[in-house]
């Protein structure tokens, strides 16, 4: 498997998880000791348990768009932008990971840096989304 594939993978893996809030589904893309944060001044911490905490924080149905990845080496980096109900107030997400892959095409290494503002903000006209 490529970088190239190997991050749509993940790409297309994460939007069904995230659409589905069902991390175990993520499992196949991570190598046992995968180092994650999710977010800059975070605790690396293990890439399920990270998700599984995120989407217990939701509510109903999540709107998620991922962008098509770009690749250099054994990395890749995919925008994300998300509408999502946290608490009861509606929320919107936008970010970035970057991810490092190894040899079997499984992330070794994800770093998420992103930012939110209240409200539903859609992306703007022209992001390209491509992941579906």
């Amino acid at each position: 498997m490529t970088v190239a594939e190997a991050a749509r993978r993940w790409a297309h893996v994460w939007l069904q998880s995230w659409r589905a809030k069902d991390a175990e589904l993520l499992a196949p893309l991570y190598a046992e000791d995968a180092i994650f944060r999710s977010h800059p001044f975070r605790d690396p911490q293990p890439p399920l348990d990270y998700a599984r905490w995120a989407y217990g924080e939701e509510e109903g149905d999540p709107e998620v768009w991922l962008g098509e990845p770009l690749v250099a080496d054994d990395c890749a980096a995919v925008e994300w932008w998300a509408f999502v109900v946290e608490n009861g107030e509606p929320l919107s997400l936008a970010g970035t990971s970057i991810l490092r892959f190894d040899d079997a095409g499984r992330v070794v290494d994800q770093h998420d840096y992103w930012n939110s503002a209240p409200g539903r903000v859609p992306p703007w006209e022209g992001w390209a989304t491509s992941v579906r």
